[in-house]
Order: structure tokens, then sequence, then C-alpha cells
């Protein structure tokens, strides 16, 4: 069984509805909802119950000539049965993907995926596969959940 859950946090200067479109330009979740976690500051909380609601992710890494840099930047965040790997929440508003360091702090703080399944390295292999000159050299069915 998959699970993507996909947070970002809302500070007081930023707008809740912008954070919900930002991470809905890039995944397509079963639920949304916002936590209040005071001091002005909220979380957008979006989670799938399958790995279908990553198709967009699919397609943008994609249309973005990304593959090579996603799949070694994702690689890195597998870990016992898990898969986290962080994006911009600024390039995810305007439709983009640009992949934030795990240890680094984005300025109004990043998009953060976490996706349990038995395989990660499947997820990795069909989300961002080996590339020979920019174009992936097989493109693998999405993993069963």
């Amino acid at each position: 069984m998959a699970r993507v859950r996909v947070e970002a946090e809302v500070r007081p200067t930023e707008d809740v509805e912008r954070v919900k479109k930002a991470i809905l330009n890039v995944f397509m979740p079963d639920i949304i909802h916002v936590e209040d976690l005071g001091g002005g500051y909220q979380l957008v909380v979006a989670e799938s119950y399958s790995l279908r609601g990553l198709v967009k992710l699919h397609e943008k890494l994609r249309m973005e000539r990304i593959l090579d840099a996603a799949r070694s930047y994702m690689l890195r965040g597998i870990d016992r049965g898990l898969l986290v790997f962080k994006l911009n929440k600024q390039a995810a508003f305007v439709g983009r993907v640009s992949l934030v360091d795990l240890d680094a702090e984005a300025p109004l703080g990043p998009i953060v995926f976490t996706i349990e399944h038995s395989d990660p390295r499947a997820v990795v292999d069909w989300l961002a596969p080996p590339t020979k000159m920019g174009r992936p050299i097989y493109e693998n069915p999405m993993p069963e959940d």
C-alpha cells in the first residue's frame, strides 16, 4: 500500500490559498486540509493513498527536463520504506519544479513530500528513470500500490 503525504507551512505573510495552489500544481491529493500551528502559522496537508497522486509531478519532471538531477536527489531521500524530498514552494506556485536540498531551508519553507511504499526505489525509477543524453533509457510503469 502506498501513501503520499505532502506538507507546506503557511507563514503569517503568506496566503493559504496560494500555498494550496502551489501544492495542487504538482500533486493530485485525495484529501487536503489546513492545520493551525499557532502564532499565525498554518500547515497545508495533502494526502493520496495511491501513487496516482504523483502523476502531475511525473509529467513535470519530464517537461522541465530535470530527470537526472531529480533522480540523484530523490535517491538520497530513501530510508527504510520512505522516500522524502522537497520542492520550492514559489516555483510550484507558477507550475515549475525546483528541488530543495533536504538539509536546506527555503526562504518561505519548502513543500515536503513523504512517500511510504514497500519499494521506494521503484517509485524513484518511475518518477525519474535513468537517462542517456537527457532522455529516459526506459519508462517504468507506475509501481503497484
